[in-house]
Order: C-alpha cells, then structure tokens, then sequence
C-alpha cells in the first residue's frame, strides 16, 4: 500500500506544462480582478492601505498556487498545509474583511484553472450586489443596529427610577439601568441604559421627548461596541 500511494505522488508531480502566454494572461487577469475588487470594498468602508494592497494581490497569488499545483497531489499536500501555517499566525478580523479574502481567494481560484470569463463574472456579480446593499437598508433593522446605549444627565432632585419609564416603554423593545453616578460635585446624576430601539428612525424623536424631561441637559446615543463583526 505504501509503495502504491509512494507512486501516486511521484507520477502526479509530473504536470502539464502551460505556455507562457497563458501564464501571464491568467496572473493579469487575476490581478486586474483584485484591484476592482479592492476598490469596491474601499467603497462607503475604512480599511487599511495594507489590507487593501492584500485584496488586489490575492488573487493573482492563489492563481499562481493552483497554476504549480495543476493536479500534483504532493504539491496540493504541501500548498494546504503552507496555507494553515500562515492561517494561525493570522489575526482575526471583521466579517466584512474575512469575506473579501475569501472572494480573492474564489477569484485566484477561477483564474488558476484557466475559467477567466467565469472569473470576471463572478466578479462583476459579486460587486454590484456589494454595491447594491450597501446602498440599500439592508442590515439596518437588525438587532445589531437597534442595540443602543443611552446616556442622560439630570439634576439631582428629579427621581430617575420613574421619570424615564413612559418613554422607554413607547420607544424601545427592552431597555435596562446600567450605571448610575453622580457629577458635577454630587449636583447632578449621570445615567446609563441599554436599550433596543423598536424603530431607529425614532431615535431623534425618543432624544427629544428625554431632553423635555431632564431640563434639556446632556443626552447621548452611542452604539454598543461589541464583537459580533468579527468571524
């Protein structure tokens, strides 16, 4: 059997070998690819010059990956475990960044095994429907979005325990006291709620009906900074 599987490795590192013409042909293609599909990210999103430079050149890397493989078990072998090396000292990041390495990668993937058209294709689509939902309200009605942290400050003769509970009750999903301190030499309280708006779009209004309660002082609305965008 080991004799047997010794063969297997051996006769499949012999590949066909492509013309140079192609070769260059593919790597451009893949290339070009990468830097429409860096631009399109870059689009109503902040990310980094590096990360952006490693979308572009992606593609063009795993094209040249599956060209040297082209059906070499051995070599398949010993891309995979390259590839999990340099997985683990990776750092992990959003979701958004971790998808667009995964469509550079199915890019280079495409161009590595010659299906060009199908690769520009795949790229075209994918782009307008990035395009498409980010100027959409996709996404926005979720958990994530409605999810705010409420910060009001009142004088410190007003009871804080009932003088909210109205509006909380007309304008939020569910809502929660989370700290309470005192400020501006014990004058003043500070209060903070977590909160699931029933509608964002209420937001300014739900600020407003509060600023006629505490005396139109200090009213914030900030998102909770959580991890739920990382993969």
């Amino acid at each position: 059997m080991l004799n047997s599987i010794s063969d297997l490795l051996t006769t499949s590192t012999t590949t066909e070998m492509m013309s140079l013409s192609t070769f260059v042909a593919c790597i451009i293609s893949a290339l070009f690819m990468g830097i429409i599909l860096s631009y399109a990210i870059q689009y109503k999103s902040v990310v980094s010059k590096s990360f952006a430079v490693t979308v572009a050149i992606l593609p063009a890397v795993v094209c040249v990956v599956i060209m040297m493989v082209n059906g070499s078990i051995g070599t398949g072998i010993a891309v995979a475990g390259t590839f999990s090396l340099v997985r683990f000292r990776s750092v992990p990041g959003t979701a958004r960044e971790i998808v667009a390495v995964f469509i550079s990668m199915a890019i280079g993937l495409a161009c590595g095994m010659g299906n060009l058209v199908y690769a520009l294709v795949f790229t075209v689509i994918t782009i307008l429907a990035l395009l498409i939902l980010e100027n959409t309200k996709f996404g926005e009605f979720g958990n994530a979005s409605k999810q705010k942290i409420i910060r009001i400050t009142i004088a410190e003769d007003l009871d804080y325990t009932e003088i909210f509970e109205d509006l909380f009750e007309d304008f939020t999903e569910s809502y929660q006291l989370a700290t309470v301190k005192t400020t501006n030499l014990g004058s003043m309280f500070k209060l903070s709620y977590d909160v699931v708006l029933k509608d964002p779009y209420d937001e300014k209004e739900f600020i407003d009906q509060i600023r006629m309660r505490n005396g139109n002082l200090e009213v914030s609305s900030s998102l909770v900074s959580t991890s739920s965008n990382e993969l």
